[in-house]
């Protein structure tokens, strides 16, 4: 689909973006400008909800736009352009079957767009004649100007007395070429120019062929090839396959099981802490994991790519890979429980919070891989509903206030819990209501994490203090400065608290 409106909505969007973003930070300004966006889309009819997949990542695109007013975490800004940019590749081809191709869509159309645009003001016509026009006889004097220009400002500054030779008029053309680098340099071109780039990008639409056709011929259910051979093997190589991948997995699955009855033993049942530090505990088990899940899914996937998927004798086959599978899941299980005793002892930080949706998504994906094999499906079944899955378990997340989540863990668990005061003066601003604590409670909580291996890494409590002090000043003078557009809800409630704290 492209852009039949002219160039009008660019250059309003252009402005409009400007006037929102210029020297401010992101609040309401980002809800203000998505309004309008989604009202010019409503009324032009460019809007795609052909499927329920649509309508849901468009409420999804709603509801954390929404979240980054009032959670308005870095996380969920992300979560919100992600489902934004494949927001967008539907609008440039409604009939995507997958969420990776609509993303895959967008991320061409970013580029395309700009092309689109420049092809688009050049056929533009002035006094009868289109605006390329001029240019190409404006850069038979622009172009080589330029160059003179630099080689000028290149040769004054290296050598003195080509500059004492040029005198005041070389001094003049310095500070008129520094000039226009300082204002290039500007917020205001900046804004301008990004704000341009995104404009193309949102109203000049173009559909790649190669990707639409690729996501249509995408099949989900696995069909039978009838030829004599597999990947170039002989007509006996299947049944050779067959045999390899039994004694394969047959293999995978012993050592698998002596990792998973040793971790029941160690982690599950026998873990005792007598105060080491926990980081090497937990990140060994899920380097493990990962590498382990990534092998299970690859193996998976590759004897079963083809007609192995049909042969008659393939049931013990399936079956170690289902306990190929199933054991994986006990090893997910065990970085779980790894993970909980980091987090009993350590309490709570971002990898902490990482390796549990990883977990949640790894235990999905054996899932999924354990129905492409029962059920037949391809690998591009398997991709996307994994990606999918990934979509929401992340844009759920993103609805969590992480930051306040861990600044309140961290601190009512004290008396259980490692206070790490160097992770935690660094969270965000919305959190310094929670991280103010008199010096006193500070200094009585460290006292009591002396038995902890991660102690002597951290900062003093009287550090932690004076820096939160700074922090809190800084906060209520930047927050006192910023406009209605750059409101949030976090830290509007933290400058509430805060300075009713003052008062």
């Amino acid at each position: 689909m492209k852009n039949k409106y002219g160039l009008l909505p660019i250059l309003v969007s252009t402005v409009l973006m400007s006037l929102l973003f210029y020297m401010k930070t992101m609040g309401l300004n980002l809800l203000v400008f998505e309004a309008f966006l989604i009202a010019w889309l409503a009324f032009t009819k460019q809007l795609p909800f052909h499927s329920t997949m649509q309508r849901l990542l468009f409420a999804g695109f709603v509801a954390t736009g929404i979240a980054t007013v009032f959670v308005s975490s870095t996380f969920g800004y992300v979560m919100h352009f992600v489902l934004f940019f494949i927001l967008t590749g539907y609008w440039v081809w409604p009939r995507f079957n997958s969420l990776i191709a609509a993303l895959l869509q967008a991320i061409v159309n970013f580029f395309h767009a700009q092309w689109a645009f420049l092809k688009k003001v050049l056929v533009v016509r002035l006094n009868g004649k289109s605006l390329g026009y001029y240019l190409r006889k404006a850069g038979i004097i622009i172009v080589p100007l330029i160059a003179v220009l630099i080689f000028f400002n290149i040769y004054r500054n290296s050598n003195p007395l080509f500059e004492q030779w040029t005198g005041n008029i070389g001094r003049f053309i310095a500070e008129k070429i520094e000039l226009f680098i300082k204002y290039l340099d500007t917020p205001l071109f900046a804004t301008v120019f990004w704000s341009f780039i995104f404009s193309n990008f949102l109203l000049f639409r173009h559909f790649n062929p190669s990707i639409t056709e690729t996501d249509a011929l995408q099949l989900e259910d696995a069909t039978r090839k009838r030829r004599q051979g597999i990947l170039g093997f002989k007509t006996n190589s299947l049944k050779s396959e067959h045999k390899a991948a039994l004694i394969m997995l047959a293999a995978l699955n012993a050592l698998l099981l002596v990792m998973n009855i040793s971790d029941i033993k160690l982690v599950w049942l026998g873990f005792e802490w007598e105060g080491q530090y926990l980081k090497q505990f937990v990140h060994e088990g899920t380097y493990l994991l990962i590498f382990s899940i990534l092998i299970s899914i690859g193996i998976v996937l590759y004897f079963f790519r083809g007609n192995l998927n049909f042969y008659k004798k393939n049931k013990l086959l399936k079956q170690l890979s289902y306990a190929w599978l199933a054991q994986n899941a006990l090893l997910a299980i065990s970085v779980a429980i790894r993970n909980y005793w980091y987090i009993s002892y350590y309490a709570l930080a971002y990898k902490r919070i990482g390796v549990l949706i990883f977990l949640i998504l790894t235990l999905y994906g054996l899932y999924t891989v354990y129905r492409k094999v029962s059920k037949r499906k391809t690998s591009a079944y398997l991709f996307r509903v994994n990606f999918n899955a990934m979509l929401v378990v992340l844009s759920l997340s993103s609805f969590v206030d992480w930051d306040t989540t861990i600044a309140r863990y961290n601190f009512g668990h004290a008396g259980k819990s490692f206070v790490h005061f160097a992770f935690l003066a660094d969270l965000s601003d919305k959190t310094l209501p929670i991280l103010d604590k008199p010096l006193a409670e500070l200094e009585q909580i460290k006292q009591a994490q002396q038995s902890f291996a991660a102690e002597r890494h951290d900062i003093r409590p009287g550090e932690y203090y004076d820096f939160i002090q700074e922090r809190k000043a800084d906060f209520v003078q930047r927050w006192e400065k910023k406009t209605l557009l750059e409101w949030n809800w976090p830290e509007y409630k933290a400058w509430k608290t805060l300075t009713t704290k003052t008062d």
